[in-house]
């Protein structure tokens, strides 16, 4: 994964947007697709998201392409990507539209950091019909990417994104006070978490 500058002219200005994609290769050479639009930037945003993209590319990323959106060209029953394809506007409608890029990149960014094996491994299970790391994730995800209530991310926020498709919980199994139990859960470990977390080089800002 690397940076992509896309620069534009508005109201006389030039401005400098920011783009997180992806190679890949086909069958006519290597392409490009991007991950997420990340708008302007600062330097330090640029170097973090740099970071990030690197260590994406480097071990981790092993278990990153897990999530890929398409299958890689050459594996069995993947179809070739077309390079073009007609479009009926007069067709098309929108129906159900959910937030993608900045939940697929902060699910990335969990897994890439081992947090889904650590709580796996350090949470005992019960009875619940959804674990605590899965609800821990959403509580991060959602805290990461807008900064609510628990409330809020039951009454609104999740059900906007498409993160019941990425873990397969449901809407209705997020509640506000399955979030607090999880909370709870999940207060005891704050050590080990920051200790697991120091331990991966993403969040490293030394060159």
């Amino acid at each position: 994964m690397f940076l992509k500058a896309c620069r534009r002219r508005k109201n006389g200005k030039g401005h400098v947007y920011w783009q997180l994609v992806e190679s890949y290769r086909t069958s006519v050479g290597s392409r490009h697709r991007v991950v997420a639009y990340l708008g302007e930037l600062s330097e330090s945003e640029r170097k973090g998201w740099g970071r990030l993209a690197t260590a994406l590319d480097g071990k981790s990323a092993q278990r990153a392409r897990q999530m890929s959106l398409f299958e890689p060209e050459g594996e069995a029953g993947a179809e070739p990507v077309p390079e073009e394809v007609e479009v009926r506007l007069k067709g098309v409608r929108v129906s159900r539209s959910r937030d993608f890029g900045d939940v697929y990149l902060a699910l990335t960014l969990w897994r890439t950091l081992c947090l889904d094996e650590f709580l796996e491994r350090e949470l005992v299970p019960g009875r619940e019909e959804v674990s605590w790391g899965l609800m821990a994730c959403v509580i991060a995800i959602a805290r990461f990417l807008e900064p609510a209530s628990e409330l809020h991310i039951e009454g609104r926020w999740y059900k906007r994104t498409v993160l019941a498709d990425f873990l397969g919980v449901k809407v209705e199994q997020v509640t506000d006070s399955r979030l607090y139990r999880t909370l709870d859960a999940v207060l005891p470990l704050k050590e080990r978490i920051e200790q697991h977390l120091r331990g991966k080089r993403v969040l490293n800002h030394t060159p």
